[in-house]
Order: structure tokens, then sequence, then C-alpha cells
């Protein structure tokens, strides 16, 4: 059986992915807003969703900015504390007085723990307030430092406190729903076991949210591989879906452009910025899970991974065999 050059690549494609990217659910490629690739793996269909990890961020940007647009919240410059007035600093800290949502947004703000104390966190009635406590310290404020769970919270706070609405209805108003974009409800677990269990289910539905209803930020949403590439193509076309501007193009331009750096890597307002001149930005969380966009090129790629500890860089997979496959594709 004869077999044209692209069917060729994509099965070489698909070899690679599965000897060395074997944690891949689902990728979808789109060029010029239309699918030109979707592929799912181990069993995943179209229908599957999966927890994204620290694509979470990337949405809670994509939340903050809308907040912005509709006057919320009335700069990226405000204080953090002016959002939290009945939150009592503790002893003679000083240092969180001055942290700034901007500070927030760019990961530069200064934490008063070496590492992160999960099971504190876990085990705390309000994960916003255990963020608080651990916001400012000793440390600079403008120095890159990336913090994976206990932190972002903080901004889920300045939603509600905002909008007078929890973090996932505030999505779903202003975002999910006009994507097409289904996230059932909150996730709340009782236990330590009710928790390891939710990360083995294999297609898990909603949002993790703390004891009081608080939704995540820095993890604990679940997505399809489409949805992903829908929050892609969003941001590719500035801000516009089906011909209503769901978010103001100037946030996009300053969220995916570089505000902070992390050794070789540059940092927007929670968007990983790969390419500050192309205009190349990622989402991106554990295991290898992508919400890669490449505004020259017109082309969005997601991809979709089940947890997998030191997974293989995806930006690689990306820049070396899916872009050049379909950057020509109509």
């Amino acid at each position: 059986m004869n077999l044209d050059m692209n069917q060729r690549k994509k099965i070489m494609l698909e070899k690679i992915i599965n000897s060395s990217y074997n944690n891949t659910a689902g990728i979808i490629v789109l060029k010029n807003g239309k699918p030109v690739y979707e592929k799912y793996y181990n069993g995943y269909t179209a229908t599957n969703n999966l927890h994204v990890f620290s694509v979470t961020k990337s949405i809670i940007s994509i939340l903050i900015g809308i907040a912005l647009d509709k006057g919320y919240i009335k700069s990226i410059n405000q204080k953090v504390l002016d959002f939290f007035p009945d939150y009592a600093v503790k002893g003679g800290e000083r240092t969180i007085q001055d942290v700034t949502l901007k500070d927030m947004m760019t990961m530069t703000a200064p934490y008063k723990y070496k590492s992160e104390s999960y099971e504190e966190y876990f085990t705390s009635d309000n994960w916003v307030n255990s963020a608080l406590d651990l916001l400012g310290g000793k440390g600079k404020i403008g120095e890159f430092r990336y913090t994976p769970l206990i932190g972002p919270d903080i901004l889920s706070g300045v939603l509600v406190k905002t909008t007078g609405q929890s973090v996932l209805d505030f999505a779903t108003e202003n975002l999910f729903s006009l994507l097409g974009i289904n996230v059932e409800g909150n996730i709340v677990f009782r236990n330590k076991e009710e928790q390891l269990a939710w990360y083995k289910e294999k297609n898990v539905r909603g949002w993790v949210a703390d004891p009081q209803g608080v939704n995540t930020a820095g993890w604990g949403l679940n997505l399809t591989t489409m949805d992903m590439a829908k929050i892609g193509q969003l941001y590719l076309d500035e801000g516009r879906w089906k011909d209503k501007q769901i978010i103001s193009t100037e946030w996009i331009y300053e969220s995916t452009k570089e505000h902070s750096r992390c050794g070789k890597l540059s940092y927007g307002y929670l968007w990983w910025v790969i390419d500050n001149k192309e205009h190349i930005y990622a989402a991106m969380g554990d295991g290898g899970n992508i919400i890669y966009v490449n505004a020259k090129k017109k082309m969005v790629i997601s991809i979709a991974c089940l947890f997998m500890p030191h997974a293989k860089d995806r930006i690689k997979l990306i820049k070396e065999y899916i872009e050049p496959m379909f950057e020509n594709c109509d």
C-alpha cells in the first residue's frame, strides 16, 4: 500500500509519541482556526476530561483580564491586601503589604517558605488565607519565584471578592459557556484518600475547590483536549470568538509578553513566553499538558497528558515534529 508523504509523517509522529511521550492522551492542531490533526492515545477520546495541572494558572489569567475589562478590578498594580481588608497581617510583617496583583501574576512575589508545605495547605479549611499567611517574608519583590500550588489561590480569592461570584460561576458565564466548554462543578476532597483516588481517575470532571468553595488557581481544573485548543484559538484571534469580544486584545498582548524571567524562559501574566519576538507562548502543566500558540504561523497546538513525573519537554516535540508537519496546511 502506497502512503503519501503526509500519512507517512503522521505515522512517524505517532510512533514517536507512543515511544517517547507515552503518557499523551490527546493532541489537536489548529491551523488558521481549522483542525488539521486530532488524535487520541491510551484509550482516551474527544469526550474525556483530564486534569491539566498548571494550565489552570493561564485560565485564571484570562479571568483576571476579563475582571479588569469589566471593571471589577481597577488595576493590575493594586496591592493584594486591598482585596482582603479583613485579613489580619501577622506580627510585624511588612513585605506582604507591598505585593501587587502584578507581582502575583508574574511570579515575582516572595513567600515565607523554602519549599511548599502541601500537607498544611491541603488540610487547611481556607486555602486563600493559608496562601496569604505565607506571602511576604524576607524575600525581595521582583525576583522570580515559581509557586506551583500555594500562592496562586490568592488570585481566586481576588476574583471571588471583586465579582461576588465563585470562580467557576464567573468563568462559566464569561468564558466557558461562550466557548462551548462544560466544567460540571466543584470537586471538594473530604480527606487525603479521596484526593489520591481522584488523581488516578481516568475521566475527571469539574474544578477542585477548597472547603469554602473557592476554586484552585494553580491546579485542579479538568478540560478536554478540544477545550484547551479553544482557549488557544481565542488568544490567537485576539480575544474574539464567533464575532464576540470575550477578552480585550490589550490584555492578551500584555499577558503573553515577557514581564519576568526564569533562567532562559520568559514569563508573562501566568503564561510562559516561548519566543517574545515571534509571539509564541504557552500554558503549561505537569505531565506535558500544554496549550501552545504561534501567532506568526497562526497555529494552536493542545496536548492533554496523564500525569508522569519528569515528563519529556513537549516544546521540543512541537518545534521539531508537529509544527513543521502542519505549518503549511491551509
